[in-house]
């Protein structure tokens, strides 16, 4: 008990301490990349009043990481965000003076009202079980929110499943009423809502054979009584997308109306309780397409003509009328299409802008058109502005707010949505913010070490002659008496290199990247899905500098870049600039998938083959004309390589060069690949090798020399690999000098297997943990998990000889209850101590890579968690911990004392307690000392990196997911510095004045042997 005691108070020791809270770590906070294929969950303004009476504005939308979030527009920080359950997507949001609204789940199944100011959830309500949502397409068919048409509290009308209306409270989300389509197997799904005060009015369609008809249905917004409902004459083959309802706030006495395009014609038809208006259609021209702008309560839309021209329409009391066209708006190869986008001001006239790109100036340019100005004429005013397309891609869409603070001025801001996922607010020309939300979706990060400081830089310096080189010598010298004043009041203080201090450059530096002392400082360089490439200083969190992927052919029909794999190919040790690889996917439009690696200089971003400018897109090479099934990283004597597998296992190497090819068939004798094979329900893993010989296509050729299959219930869920990385120490030496050595087989691959995903859920599946030998197939340890209704919710990690996962046992058993676990296992060579079998060496033919020792243990571990991943170092000396992201939104660090499987049952022995092991508690502790993100919450972490520093002791970690983090732990402490307590004035003191008394002691001491001389 003494020895666990002890124990603690050592992690306690290592525990993050409170003044390195934001200096050693950062963290940056995302809401993710917009939703736009919805109107209901696209980017949109909303002001609302303060206590004081003033007002301000917000961006609310939400997201692809299901988020709802609101931006300040004045500076772009984040307001407030909600974090919604994976399994519960936002479908649609609604604003109304300080609330949002909004939809969740299937069919709508959850409703909530937020506070629009602050983000409080105000009120929660299930309207019905999720399991019962209807499963639509999209998702947000037969869903909507409306708010009433009261002046003061609104109630708000929902729309779900597609044939249930609901009446909730404002402000407790309680039901007053409901109503449910009386037949809900019939072909109609209601998708629009418009409420006056004595109506409520639901559209939906009905599906004939070729397009379909409107389906309208009016209600009592008081008790939810059916007042009318029909099927109307109309033939719309585009569905609700060009399906709208009018109306007028600023004109009540005018009538909705509901609008759609058929057959080139823009009709209408007039909204009346008993329904039995006719049908109207808009005269003059042959359209193309009508868009709701988020204007339909003002009574404007946009419809664009056969040529493109892009057509203002307002609802009338005399019906639909065109009161604008836009210049120049018609389909034009110097332009890109056009995007429209509708808004008020604060006194809540609308406003329609419409955003375009103009290839010849390589401007976009901006034109907001104000209906109530001009004497109700119309005025339109334009500007450009210098968007940057080579950096944040195209615009995708656009919200508007605007003012008018003089009769003939108007003031537009512009939120734009990119296709790189930035945000951005222009203020007319000027950009006031932009926001990386591409960074919330990062599929593969590396993190690269700097070079260190060049102290001097003359690049001439071996032309230069005798006298120059004197010349720059004594010009030098002037800085010497400052150095020489440093370094004695460094030596003095003990003032150099803190481990607890920041290395974020200053401000206002404009020297080039170097790493600090310690190499605490890196560049992180990160791809997103969204066809980007950063590069990010790992002292501040500050971008660096980014690129857009470059589509190549498939720039013409349309397409996106996912990054598979990211290889560090150049580092600092091989004498240049550090270099990356990145191996992506090209997905054209037109179905075609290609292979594209994209090869940058780790420090500026330059393309590295010289084939792109800084100021464009980053160009890439097609490596493979089809998908990629594997990437490997390829060591070579200058560097590294890349090898990668197609679909046909055809071995494809970049860079190639004859140093790499040589490199490959080098290593082709002990080159053992595992893939996946087969189709579900009958899943394999089989081993290949590749032959020394080339095929008739100039290529290896990857042929299987062992198959494992797995039983019909199981599918590969997960290949995980051990990390490459230095091993300080083969065995361990227990308290009676024997050893156990290390199960260290370099083809030792891990595979975490689950029901089919074709599979209905069964509380009765299971998942299983393998480690293979990915030399000849063999199986080196096996466990079997229970499943959470058929979902295998496993992490797992493979470091040197040391596995550990994580899993949920919902199983109740005789001392046993549900909850999370987590298993720790060491494997050893041989049968016993002392058996040492070279597992590291051995062939993969040898019967011996099968002698093996494991040793395993149990645990009860405190939450569920998203990831996890051992720390690195540089050798390996320090013991490594095990960090990982938990379900409560914290990085949290557990130490291997307290995960090693030897625990004993028992008071620890004497030579146990030599090896500083501690008895064994099932329950591990949750020490909040030991969350490396403090107060930060760090949402929905996909992933945990970490990377050594120059310090043996301490070990760089960034997890990145919906926010990025990024901090730095030393598991055993750091031993390889002093301490920051350390007294160097009083050890410099101590050493003087022992120097002064050995100078003042020894004439004393030689006068006084010269006496005892003359006496003997």
């Amino acid at each position: 008990m003494r020895l666990f005691i002890l124990s603690l108070l050592a992690a306690c020791a290592q525990a993050l301490h409170s003044y390195e809270a934001g200096v050693t770590d950062w963290h940056k906070p995302f809401a993710g990349v917009p939703l736009l294929h919805s109107d209901s969950t696209s980017p949109v303004f909303h002001r609302s009043k303060r206590e004081d009476g003033q007002s301000s504005s917000v961006v609310l939308s939400a997201t692809q990481s299901n988020v709802l979030a609101a931006y300040h527009s004045v500076n772009g920080s984040l307001a407030w965000r909600h974090l919604f359950e994976d399994d519960d997507n936002i479908i649609a949001f609604e604003k109304d003076k300080d609330v949002v609204a909004t939809l969740s789940g299937p069919g709508g199944a959850h409703f909530r009202i937020f506070d629009s100011t602050a983000g409080y959830l105000l009120s929660e309500t299930r309207l019905h079980d999720p399991a019962s949502g209807r499963l639509q397409e999209p998702e947000s068919l037969g869903t909507t929110i409306a708010f009433g048409s009261e002046e003061k509290e609104k109630d708000i009308f929902v729309l779900t499943n597609g044939h249930t209306l609901c009446r909730l409270d404002r402000r407790t989300g309680e039901v007053r009423w409901g109503w449910t389509a009386p037949d809900q197997t019939s072909l109609v799904v209601y998708s629009k809502i418009r409420v006056t005060p004595s109506t409520v009015y639901l559209l939906g369609l009905t599906k004939s054979f070729a397009s379909y008809t409107l389906h309208i249905t009016s209600l009592s917004p008081e008790t939810g009584e059916l007042i009318n409902s029909g099927d109307y004459p109309s033939s719309i083959t585009s569905g609700l997308s060009e399906v709208f309802i009018l109306s007028d706030v600023n004109n009540p006495d005018t009538n909705p109306q509901i609008v759609w395009l058929e057959e080139g014609a823009i009709k209408s038809f007039r909204l009346t309780p008993d329904l039995k208006s006719k049908f109207s259609v808009v005269k003059g021209a042959v359209y193309k397409t009508i868009e709701d702008v988020g204007l339909s309560e003002h009574g404007q839309f946009v419809a664009t003509t056969d040529d493109g021209s892009g057509r203002v329409v307002k609802l009338t009391p005399e019906g639909l009328k065109v009161i604008w066209e836009f210049s120049d708006s018609a389909t034009s190869p110097q332009r890109s299409g056009s995007i429209y986008s509708g808004g008020v001001d604060v006194a809540g006239f609308p406003y329609i802008a419409r955003v375009f790109w103009m290839h010849s100036l390589r401007l976009a340019s901006a034109h907001v058109f104000a209906a109530h100005l001009a004497e109700g004429k119309g005025l339109v005013t334009g500007f450009t502005f210098p968007f940057k397309t080579g950096e944040h891609g195209v615009i995708r869409h656009v919200a508007v707010e605007a003012a008018n603070p003089e009769p003939y001025r108007v003031l537009a801001r512009l939120a734009l949505t990119t296709s790189t996922g930035a945000v951005q607010m222009w203020q007319q020309d000027q950009l006031q913010w932009s926001r990386e939300e591409g960074l919330a979706d990062i599929r593969v990060a590396e993190l690269v070490e700097l070079p260190e400081p060049k102290i001097a830089s003359h690049s001439d310096r071996d032309q230069e002659t005798f006298s120059a080189r004197v010349a720059r010598q004594l010009l030098d010298a002037k800085d010497f008496p400052q150095y020489a004043v440093n370094f004695v009041r460094r030596f003095v203080t003990g003032s150099y290199a803190s481990v607890s201090a920041s290395v974020a450059p200053s401000a206002n530096t404009s020297e080039p990247l170097s790493r600090d002392a310690f190499g605490f400082r890196k560049v992180i360089v990160a791809a997103t899905s969204h066809g980007k490439l950063y590069g990010i200083d790992s002292a501040n969190g500050e971008i660096l500098w980014s690129r857009v992927f470059g589509l190549g052919w498939a720039a013409q029909v349309g397409g996106q870049i996912v990054p598979v794999k990211m290889f560090v190919t150049r580092t600092v040790t091989d004498g240049d600039s550090p270099q990356v690889v990145v191996v992506t996917q090209r997905k054209a439009n037109n179905g075609l998938v290609d292979t594209v690696i994209f090869h940058v200089d780790a420090l500026t971003g330059d393309d590295a083959r010289d084939k792109s400018q800084s100021v464009d897109v980053l160009q890439g090479e097609d490596i493979v004309s089809g998908p990629l099934v594997e990437a490997y990283l390829l060591r070579t004597e200058a560097g590294r390589a890349v090898v990668c597998l197609d679909e046909f296992l055809q071995v494809h190497v970049y860079p190639g060069n004859d140093e790499a090819t040589h490199a490959l068939e080098k290593i082709l004798p002990s080159l053992r690949i595992p893939l996946r094979t087969g189709p579900p329900g009958q899943r394999w893993l089989t081993g290949h090798q590749v032959p020394q010989q080339v095929e008739f296509t100039g290529k290896h050729i990857a042929y299987p020399t062992w198959s494992l299959p797995f039983p019909p219930t199981e599918d590969i869920r997960a290949i995980f690999a051990r990390p490459s990385g230095p091993v300080a120490s083969f065995g361990k030496v227990l308290g009676n000098r024997t050893t156990l050595y290390k199960y260290l087989n370099p083809n030792l691959v891990g595979v975490v297997t689950g029901p089919p995903s074709t599979a209905p859920p069964s509380d009765s599946a299971a998942c299983s943990i393998y480690l293979v030998d990915g030399g000849k197939g063999t199986i080196i340890y096996h466990t079997v998990l229970p499943s959470v209704a058929g979902a295998c919710d496993v992490k797992a990690a493979l470091v040197e000889n040391w596995l550990v996962y994580h899993y949920y046992d919902n199983e109740v058993g005789v001392n046993q209850a549900k909850g999370h676990r987590v298993v720790s296992v060491e494997l050893y060579e041989g049968y016993g101590v002392d058996d040492k079998r070279r597992s590291s060496e051995l062939s993969s033919l040898s019967n011996e890579t099968t002698a093996v020792s494991v040793y395993e243990q149990a645990y009860i571990f405190p939450r569920g968690i998203r990831t996890l991943t051992p720390t690195s170092t540089s050798y390996g000396i320090t013991v490594k911990d095990i960090i990982v992201a938990n379900e409560n939104n914290q990085i949290q660090s557990f130490p291997r004392r307290f995960l090693d499987p030897r625990r004993p049952k028992q008071k620890p022995t004497a030579e146990e307690a030599e090896e500083w092991l501690i008895q064994y508690d099932p329950v591990l502790p949750d020490d909040p000392k030991r969350v490396l993100s403090h107060n930060y919450q760090v949402a929905k972490t996909r992933r945990i990196i970490t990377s050594p520093a120059l310090l043996e002791s301490t070990s760089l970690v960034f997890a990145y997911g919906l926010d990025l983090f990024f901090t730095r732990v030393a598991p055993s402490n750091t031993f390889d510095v002093l301490s920051e307590s350390f007294n160097k004035p009083q050890l410099v003191i101590t050493i003087a004045g022992l120097a002064l008394a050995i100078a003042v002691a020894k004439p004393i001491v030689a006068r006084k042997r010269l006496r005892e001389r003359w006496y003997n």
